[in-house]
């Protein structure tokens, strides 16, 4: 198996207007669009430049149009489909092409088959103002491996893996290290806060894979960053007090000494190794997010699908059926995940600041334990209401200070 890792080079900057409207068409909104390319741009510090061609980079609309702009890409490398009564499947020697936005990859039975697949997409692209970078475009055997959207694939021997790539993880690594430096003379809740949502998020995003032994790695780092951050904290103490004062079994649900904590607080640093290795289930044949007919179908794979969170938070939420017993709404909306570890990562600060929180709630007449008291998650939102109303209940029962005689 050979692989054509292509890169196209500044495409969102250099996609053909003339084109990329032809292929629109008809469509009612065409004229606006028209507009929103030739708007021009004014960037921070620098004047008004027109834009003659290209699409803003990061404006909500580019990849559609990315996607408009490369609507018959498969075509032009040669894929075949043979259609059949389940779905369409790639005829026997045909390649295969996969793309997400300008990102690509062509899989070919031979190092010859690659060379065609791409000069053929190379004289395609050439209208639409788009060409290879050639010093990223490589043409490779899979024994080699190569990356894709921060995933490493290589087939080891007989064996095909699926791993984190080495720049997404170095990636990771210098981010961690410039927030823990950037957090030097704040105070431990939050150094928790800051790095939650980057573990989890990230964890989150490359737990489908072989992820263990990167994990177990990242961990390892991620614990040297926090010792070095505590000692230079309190330059003054010995290491022994630093290691008593910041590390302990602060996760009751893990036998760890050695987990980053708060002092005086239950908050503590997840680790990368607590999240569960869950393996992708493929979709079946060529079911499609835009089919009206398969609605029931992704909503049932979305609901089997396990969120990132520990096994405690599961029983929880089987427990109340995902939902809140102060409101009733449901705690998790079952919705297209996210796919990139920075989207896990604005999932997770918004699972923590706004949706759910864990504590001991009384059940008001409700069945419980026989003490009255049981473990629920709520909305955090309903959460302050529900803390708030005792509050103003003992405000309205507190006398009134008697008014002064005339």
């Amino acid at each position: 198996m050979w692989v054509l890792d292509a890169d196209l080079a500044a495409a969102f900057d250099r996609i053909d207007h003339n084109h990329l409207l032809a292929a629109i068409g008809d469509f009612p909104a065409r004229g606006m669009v028209a507009d929103w390319l030739k708007a021009g741009v004014i960037e921070s510090g620098k004047e008004f430049a027109p834009t003659g061609e290209g699409t803003p980079q990061g404006g909500v609309i580019s990849p559609l149009l990315m996607n408009v702009a490369l609507h018959g890409l498969e075509e032009a490398a040669g894929i075949r489909y043979t259609a059949n009564a389940e779905a369409c499947r790639v005829e026997a020697g045909s390649p295969v092409l996969v793309r997400y936005a300008d990102d690509m990859i062509a899989l070919c039975h031979s190092q010859e088959q690659a060379e065609q697949v791409k000069a053929r997409l190379a004289e395609w692209l050439a209208p639409r103002g788009l060409v290879f970078n050639e010093d990223k475009t490589r043409i490779v055997h899979l024994s080699e491996g190569f990356d894709f959207l921060g995933f490493n694939v290589r087939r080891y021997r007989q064996k095909l893996l699926i791993k984190p790539s080495k720049a997404a993880i170095r990636r990771l690594r210098k981010r961690l290290a410039s927030e823990m430096r950037a957090l030097r003379g704040s105070n431990a809740a939050m150094v928790i806060t800051k790095l939650n949502p980057i573990i989890k998020g990230w964890a989150a995003y490359y737990r489908s894979v072989v992820s263990k032994k990167t994990f177990q790695s990242l961990d390892y780092y991620l614990w040297q960053l926090l010792y070095k951050w505590a000692t230079w904290s309190h330059g003054n103490k010995p290491k022994a007090w630093v290691v008593d004062h910041y590390f302990g079994k602060h996760n009751k649900f893990r036998n760890d000494r050695w987990v980053f904590g708060a002092p005086g607080t239950t908050a503590y640093v997840v680790r990368f190794s607590w999240t569960d290795i869950v393996r992708h289930i493929p979709v079946k044949g060529g079911a499609s997010l835009d089919d009206p007919k398969l609605t029931e179908y992704w909503a049932k794979r979305r609901k089997k699908a396990k969120p990132p969170l520990d096994n405690y938070t599961m029983r929880l939420l089987t427990r109340q059926d995902v939902r809140c017993p102060l409101c009733g709404d449901p705690l998790l909306i079952a919705d297209q995940p996210p796919e990139s570890p920075d989207q896990w990562q604005r999932w997770w600060l918004q699972l923590t600041r706004k949706a759910i929180a864990a504590d001991y709630l009384v059940h008001h007449g409700r069945p419980g334990t026989p003490d009255g008291d049981q473990t629920r998650l709520v909305h955090a939102s309903c959460h302050r209401r529900h803390l708030a109303r005792p509050r103003r209940g003992t405000a309205q029962q507190q006398p009134e200070p008697p008014s002064r005689l005339a």
